[in-house]
């Protein structure tokens, strides 16, 4: 059994080292197909996780044929995903700028107090919404978006699995993004 076929299947197998070892042959090739897609470096780190979060829970249904095609797909397929998404945000603000709301672009425009207003109360809703979801799910959201820790960082420092951090986020997101609306509803 080759290098990688033990991987797989240790890594199917629960072990979490495993996949690191997964991770970091193919990190630098993911990221680079990712890139192609979307030229920003940050939001491609972003996807790059969720390419390998995807990964790790679909691994379990790879067909062993080839390894490198099968991630290629789904770095493929989750940077589509993400050119999707931005083109329905943009298309929200749009929606959301021709309604009255400001959208803040210039620096010289922050110097406008309806603009400084309406960014304190978008903080001041974000921080509510925030602060109304369980703990365990506004942890897991403030370690990996405010302080930028990794799903591997925060899974250790939490002693729980990448999986469980990376559950975590997606249902705190949803949550976060529904206790959003209804606070801005509530405006």
């Amino acid at each position: 059994m080759d290098r990688e076929s033990l991987l797989i299947k240790r890594t199917c197998g629960g072990d979490e080292e495993a996949f690191s070892e997964i991770i970091d042959i193919y990190k630098n090739y993911i990221f680079a197909i990712i890139l192609n897609f979307i030229k920003d470096y940050d939001e491609a780190e972003n996807v790059a996780q969720e390419v390998f979060y995807q990964i790790y829970v679909s691994l379990n249904q790879f067909d062993n044929i080839n390894f490198k095609a099968w991630i290629s797909r789904i770095a493929t397929n989750k940077s589509i995903d993400w050119i999707r998404k931005k083109k329905s945000r943009f298309r929200e603000e749009i929606l959301e700028n021709s309604e009255g709301v400001i959208d803040i672009v210039g620096s010289s425009e922050r110097e406008n107090p309806e603009i400084l207003l309406v960014e304190k109360e978008n903080k001041e809703v974000l921080n509510k919404a925030l602060n109304s979801i369980p703990e365990i799910y506004r942890e897991a959201i403030e370690k990996f978006y405010f302080k930028e820790m990794t799903y591997e960082e925060i899974a250790k420092e939490e002693d729980v699995t990448v999986k469980t951090i990376a559950s975590r986020l997606y249902r705190g997101k949803n949550l976060l993004r529904e206790k959003w609306r209804e606070e801005n509803e509530a405006l």
